[in-house]
């Protein structure tokens, strides 16, 4: 599953929806956008490791 320092995936899910929509409002700088995609990418990441885990558990004989 996801480590212990990472977010729920409601916690990720939530925060990845509101970076999105800071990013399409615009009106940042390039590099606080570029921040924001980063961290965008990481909760991505987040919340996918939590799915493979979730699938996992559901389909234990199904390889990914």
């Amino acid at each position: 599953m996801a480590k212990s320092e990472d977010p729920g995936y409601e916690q990720a899910r939530d925060e990845l929806a509101s970076i999105a929509t800071q990013l399409e409002r615009g009106g940042q700088s390039l590099e606080e956008s570029l921040a924001l995609w980063e961290k965008g990418e990481a909760l991505a990441h987040v919340c996918e490791k939590w799915l493979n885990a979730a699938s996992e558990r559901i389909n234990p004989t199904q390889q990914q």
